[in-house]
């Protein structure tokens, strides 16, 4: 049986980790590199179909990148969530979907639909991404197998 403490700790985990997905959207199409970079760890990963970042250093870069300033400055959404967090004492997982909306010729269209799994750790400044890896979701059974890893902390 868990004490009131633990469940509090577990839903406070829930919400800040809630918190940090959220707040990626917002960021990268504000184009806050180095506050997008702070999400993940030093050596934190983020796998993208066609890109793999292996560090803060290069999830700086692709913010800053050209390719990604010019979806921000022609207009562009990030949406993520809601997500399926599962935590177990420092660490945590979440898996949920995304969509990214692109500009064209004064409207908006869904440039890309994915799966996400996170894999999360707790540090000294809070919760941050280890791994972030997306698929797309164009019927490929590894994007569904992201989604059917909610709550899993194996591979």
């Amino acid at each position: 049986m868990t004490t009131v403490e633990e469940r509090l700790q577990r839903l406070e985990d829930i919400q800040e980790i809630t918190q940090l997905i959220a707040s990626y959207g917002p960021l990268v199409d504000a184009g806050e590199a180095e506050r997008v970079a702070a999400m993940w760890t030093e050596d934190g990963v983020y796998d993208v179909d066609e890109i793999y970042m292996g560090d803060r250093a290069a999830i700086d870069a692709m913010v800053r990148g050209d390719r990604h300033q010019g979806l921000i400055q022609n207009g562009c959404c990030h949406f993520l969530g809601p997500a399926h967090v599962t935590v177990d004492g420092d660490r945590a997982v979440a898996v949920c979907p995304s969509v990214l909306l692109v500009r064209h010729e004064g409207r908006n269209f869904p440039a890309r639909i994915g799966a996400n799994h996170f894999d999360l750790v707790r540090t000294p400044e809070g919760w941050r991404f280890a791994h972030r890896t997306i698929r797309q979701l164009d019927g490929d059974a590894a994007a569904r197998g992201l989604f059917a890893r909610a709550g899993s902390f194996t591979a």
